[in-house]
């Protein structure tokens, strides 16, 4: 790796996770008849009394619509160990793929020497699912309780400790995209090439694939780059996918590494099809 491509795993001073979610509230209106017409009613008769109407008012209830990007995962720790033996705070970004597990960047759970590892995270991890910014009411949070590694790419599929259920997984690709072929990002990742505190919203970009490699892509930005557009540190996992209606979608890659942002340069992303099957048997094993 050179000085100017770099993993998307920053460090930050403090992490901070609220409840998780985006929350809509119901209306209720009430439907009134006018004077020249019978409402609706029940009748209820005693002795000796004429009978007494009772009027049921009808009312309607709007559907709450689905969150925006409702699959897309905020990973943040206050308690990763450094080799002089203290500890530091991340991030990284991910999605939901199923109730009980997140896929994300591989390089995002390490040991202290920042080796890739499997099993239980050396250090508290909580996924934060369906907020766009910090301060949104609702959504849900979990733990991740086991890590495994791909054996091909830097990726990663994180089990929770608690599934969520009220969020609609994205979908994983099973077959390669075509070179052009449009993209998304998502991610919680910082404002700055050096790093820092990760961003209190989720940023979005426009991306193409540029090259097709065996286990990663290379995507080029569709329009100019900025830190809020573009995979920065703590973008790491953050998903690139297609998706018709914002609110669901097929997971193609995930965010790995690249050029300082907002520099120039292409992104490389971990393919999900090179390893789909792989994930399934994780899940499903």
């Amino acid at each position: 790796m050179t000085s100017s491509s770099r993993p998307r795993l920053g460090a930050i001073a403090v992490a901070a996770v609220l409840g998780a979610g985006a929350a809509s509230a119901y209306t209720v209106t009430t439907q009134s008849h006018p004077a020249h017409q019978q409402p609706a009613r029940n009748t209820v008769l005693t002795a000796g009394s004429a009978e007494r109407p009772q009027v049921t008012t009808p009312t309607t209830t709007t559907p709450r619509p689905a969150p925006i990007l409702p699959f897309n995962a905020k990973l943040t720790s206050p308690d990763i160990p450094t080799p002089a033996g203290g500890l530091r705070s991340g991030a990284c970004s991910g999605s939901l793929v199923a109730p009980l597990w997140v896929v994300t960047a591989g390089h995002c759970f390490h040991d202290v020497n920042g080796t890739r590892v499997s099993g239980a995270p050396r250090y508290h991890m909580t996924v934060t699912v369906g907020k766009l910014k910090d301060s949104d009411p609702g959504g849900e949070s979990a733990q991740v309780m086991d890590v495994r590694q791909s054996p091909v790419n830097d990726l990663a599929v994180v089990r929770l400790d608690a599934p969520i259920t009220d969020i609609t997984p994205i979908a994983l690709a099973d077959r390669p995209p075509t070179i052009g072929e449009p993209l998304q990002f998502a991610g919680w990742g910082s404002h700055s090439a050096a790093g820092g505190t990760p961003s209190d919203h989720l940023k979005r970009g426009q991306f193409t694939v540029a090259h097709i490699n065996a286990v990663t892509l290379d995507a080029a930005p569709s329009v100019p780059r900025t830190v809020d557009n573009s995979p920065c540190p703590d973008d790491s996992g953050g998903p690139f996918f297609t998706s018709a209606d914002d609110r669901t979608g097929t997971l193609v890659a995930i965010v790995d590494n690249g050029p300082a942002c907002p520099s120039p340069g292409l992104e490389v992303i971990a393919r999900i099809d090179a390893v789909s099957p792989w994930i399934h048997q994780q899940m499903n094993g």
